[in-house]
């Protein structure tokens, strides 16, 4: 129960102290609920020696605790009603928030489905928990634990039935809490694994239909589904030995109590009036007991959605060293950078030396493998090198925040990713508080100003899933007009022309040449023939620099970049072999 608190207390978020009080009340009015319960003893008493004075004074305190605990639970329901929405939104937030600030290396193990599921459906869980669950628990705990020891006072002989069953009940409820723990954990991991995969199959729909795998021929569809059932079956089937055994031995206390209760009415040991007082007790003090059997499931169904959404907050974003300070000019430098990604043993850079001087344009060639993305991510801080240093006008990016980093960075991608909003909104992710007038004119300078025109809805037509209603160059465009509006002095360019066709090409070239004047510039280049014109070209090859200098210097001398300059020369000569 410690850790459950403690995971609830970290969901609530800023709403842990309206949690705690709402806590608080809900002990006071279950202890005036069990005060409640406890006047029928004194009041049958009374009734049965024929004190009518005394008897309507318990039925005046039965109905003053009655009415307190009414109110008390008014002020109870406030939490859920008043704040589960906020518990909600808030938890969702700061996923967000933690999900923006982790490393890249850890976001990348998580897959998308599993994400989704911690922030959709285990947020939800685990604010039910916190605003229903909590608060009903602790009404089926304090209730029948202040009439246990009422029972005891009026009989202790009928008291140690009701310890005895509590006693024997714990070893029950821990089994199903042990089995309903780990039953939900793999539940809700195979939920997470279901959601990942049809992400995937949505995403991947085409592919699937044309190898003849869409629908209930999708095998990695049905076998995430089945692993599902069979999860969910075997969390049901463990639990229900436990379930049926707690129930049983909350009828035999009860049978037991009524019936050495009438025993000793029988021998004159203890009036039926207080018998009956003490049935009623017993009778508030088992149904709980026995509600706590739906509770333990339900409690273990909201701790797994808290660890979940524990262990992502838990996540620790890339530290930032002390003394930085916000870059004023933007070469980049790389001194001795070491970097080996989690999980593998052999680095990916080592020893990179490199200086890309500011308003001056880099590329990046190599085999694939070689690293020439990892040094881009590295430059963004979407991971830190295990050694050495990178710098940004002198600046250790170490000592940046990543939000401040990233606001001297434009990044365009090759696989460009667009949200299913208008172009507008898409462009206007360079710079939020851009101006539309300035989001046409960025679009201008992309060379995509004439074909949105063109659209039925101009500037204000959805993109699409993904950016699916649009083609690769039109797309890229768009991303491009994203970098332009952010006018950042640094931009990375991971080949973005590599996948389009020639005329998308020389459309989409245009527009990065308004995009990068004037700017620090690193590009991954896969095509030699694009980059012929860089101030700089550095071959990467095993995670070193092999090496570097302008294109007409590279080709003159043996070596790797000379060797590709050849392939790809006779790789453009290259046609399809006529069919024999």
């Amino acid at each position: 129960m410690k850790r459950i608190r403690r995971l609830m207390m970290l969901a609530a978020g800023p709403y842990a102290p309206q949690f705690r009080s709402t806590l608080r009340i809900s002990v006071i009015a279950s202890l005036v609920q069990a005060a409640a319960y406890a006047t029928f003893i004194p009041l049958l008493a009374a009734l049965s020696a024929g004190r009518i004075g005394e008897a309507w004074a318990w039925v005046g305190a039965l109905a003053v605790l009655v009415i307190t605990e009414g109110a008390l639970r008014v002020r109870e329901s406030a939490f859920t009603y008043d704040y589960w929405h906020l518990v909600t939104g808030a938890t969702r937030t700061r996923l967000g928030e933690r999900l923006r600030s982790m490393p890249q290396q850890e976001l990348n193990r998580r897959a998308a489905g599993d994400l989704t599921t911690v922030v959709g459906s285990n947020v939800t869980s685990a604010a039910t928990g916190i605003s229903s669950f909590s608060t009903l628990f602790v009404q089926l705990v304090t209730v029948p634990a202040l009439l246990g020891v009422v029972v005891l006072v009026v009989d202790w002989r009928l008291g140690l039935v009701l310890v005895a069953a509590t006693i024997a009940s714990i070893p029950l409820v821990r089994k199903l809490r042990a089995l309903s723990n780990a039953g939900f954990r793999r539940v809700d991991e195979a939920n997470a694994g279901a959601a990942s995969r049809i992400v995937e199959y949505v995403q991947g729909l085409p592919v699937f239909k044309a190898t003849g795998q869409a629908g209930a021929d999708s095998s990695r569809l049905v076998s995430v589904f089945t692993h599902q059932q069979e999860a969910n079956a075997v969390s049901n089937r463990s639990a229900s030995v436990p379930v049926a055994a707690l129930q049983f031995l909350v009828q035999v206390a009860v049978v037991a109590l009524v019936t050495l209760g009438a025993a000793f009415v029988l021998d004159a040991r203890l009036s039926l009036p207080l018998l009956l007082a003490v049935v009623v007790a017993a009778a508030r003090f088992a149904e709980p007991l026995g509600a706590a059997v739906t509770m333990t499931k339900l409690f273990e169904m909201a701790e797994a959605a808290l660890s979940r959404i524990g262990s992502v907050l838990a996540v620790e974003p890339l530290p930032v060293r002390p003394g930085g300070t916000a870059p004023t000019s933007f070469d980049i430098t790389f001194e001795k950078v070491g970097f080996t990604y989690d999980g593998r043993t052999s680095p990916v850079l080592h020893e990179v030396d490199l200086v890309v001087p500011e308003r001056s344009l880099t590329a990046l060639v190599g085999p694939s493998g070689s690293g020439k993305t990892t040094v881009t991510k590295l430059i963004t801080r979407f991971a830190d090198p295990q050694s050495g240093v990178i710098k940004i006008g002198g600046v250790d990016v170490g000592t940046l925040e990543p939000t401040e980093l990233l606001r001297h960075i434009a990044v365009v991608f090759q696989d460009v990713y667009l949200f299913d909003d208008t172009i507008l909104a898409n462009i206007a992710m360079g710079r939020p508080d851009a101006t539309e007038e300035e989001i046409i004119e960025a679009a201008r300078a992309a060379n995509v100003h004439a074909f949105i025109s063109r659209l039925p809805q101009g500037y204000q037509t959805r993109v699409g899933e993904i950016g699916s209603a649009l083609s690769g160059g039109e797309r890229q465009r768009i991303s491009i007009a994203r970098a332009i509006l952010k006018d950042a002095p640094v931009v990375l360019l991971d080949e973005p022309t590599a996948a389009l066709d020639t005329e998308s090409e020389v459309v989409v070239q245009q527009a990065i040449d308004n995009l990068v004047r004037g700017k620090t510039v690193v590009v991954i280049a896969h095509r030699l023939s694009t980059v012929v014109g860089a101030d700089q070209i550095v071959v990467i090859d095993g995670g070193t620099v092999a090496q570097r200098g302008t294109h007409q210097d590279l080709i003159t001398q043996p070596g790797r970049y000379a060797d590709m300059w050849s392939a790809q020369l006779r790789a453009r000569d290259w046609q399809v072999p006529a069919h024999p």
